[in-house]
C-alpha cells in the first residue's frame, strides 16, 4: 500500500529551480540572464503594457456587453390570449386581429409563445412560434401558419446610432 509520504514525481520529470542573481562567482549572477540595459532588464513591465501603444484594456468601450443591431424583436402573444379571442367566437387568428385588439402593436412582427392552456382549435398566423405554442395549437386541432419576415430569410437590416448615422 502507499502512503502519502512515499509519493515522489516520477525520476526526470522535475528539476531544480535556477537560482540567478546571487553573486558574480555564479553562472546566473550580475546581470541574472537578463542581459544589459533596456526594458526587459529591469524590475517589472506592467500587465497589458504594450510598449507606449494605447493599451487594449484602454481602446475597448468602457461599458460592458454590446447592442446587436440584427436583433429581432417580437410582440409576444401568450396562449391564454388566443383562448381569450377563441372564447369571443374569433376562429380565424391572424395579426390584423391581434391588432384590433390592441394584443400587439401596429409595427412589429408576432410571435406566440406557449404560456396557458387552449382550449379549442384555431387557425393561427404569427411571424414566429415557440414549440410548445405549436404543439398545443395543433394538439387540440388548430393549424398554424408562419409569416414570412419581412426582410427575407437572411438577418434584418442593421439598427442603432453606429450604423444609422453614417
Amino acid at each position: 500500500m502507499i502512503k502519502l509520504h512515499d509519493l515522489a514525481p516520477a525520476a526526470g520529470a522535475t528539476k531544480r529551480v535556477k537560482r540567478v542573481g546571487r553573486g558574480t562567482a555564479g553562472r546566473g549572477g550580475k546581470t541574472a540572464g537578463r542581459g544589459t540595459k533596456g526594458q526587459g532588464a529591469r524590475d517589472t513591465i506592467p500587465v497589458g503594457f504594450e510598449g507606449g501603444q494605447l493599451p487594449l484594456v484602454l481602446r475597448i468601450p468602457k461599458l460592458k456587453g454590446f447592442k446587436n443591431p440584427f436583433r429581432v424583436e417580437y410582440n409576444v402573444v401568450n396562449l391564454d390570449d388566443i383562448e381569450t379571442l377563441a372564447s369571443r367566437g374569433e376562429v380565424v387568428i391572424d395579426v390584423d386581429l391581434l391588432k384590433a385588439y390592441g394584443l400587439v402593436s401596429r409595427n412589429g412582427l408576432v410571435k406566440v409563445l406557449g404560456n396557458g392552456t387552449l382550449n379549442v382549435g384555431v387557425t393561427v398566423s404569427a411571424h414566429a412560434f415557440s414549440g410548445s405554442a405549436r404543439s398545443a395549437i395543433l394538439a387540440k386541432g388548430g393549424s398554424v401558419i408562419k409569416l414570412d419576415l419581412p426582410f427575407g430569410n437572411g438577418r434584418p437590416p442593421a439598427k442603432g446610432n453606429a450604423i444609422t448615422n453614417r
